[in-house]
């Protein structure tokens, strides 16, 4: 399935590694694009839209919303 979502908090390369990381460990296969100008996360992964959320928020950035579930 692909998603984006809008995330607020990221400002930097260590973002967008920590977010990725943060998506695959909970699917190793997840495909993941930061966009960083934007705020955007576009994922295309097997995974639940409320898991990889979960898995967003836990590396400590914020969901404002969510295209393509």
């Amino acid at each position: 399935m692909s998603i984006e979502f809008k995330v607020e908090g990221m400002s930097c390369q260590h973002c967008v590694a920590a977010v990725t990381r943060a998506i695959q460990e909970h699917d190793a296969h997840a495909q993941v694009h930061v966009d960083l100008p934007a705020g955007k996360v576009a994922v295309q992964s097997g995974a639940s839209v409320d898991t990889l959320k979960a898995a967003i928020d836990d590396a400590g950035y914020t969901v404002v919303a969510v295209d393509g579930h």
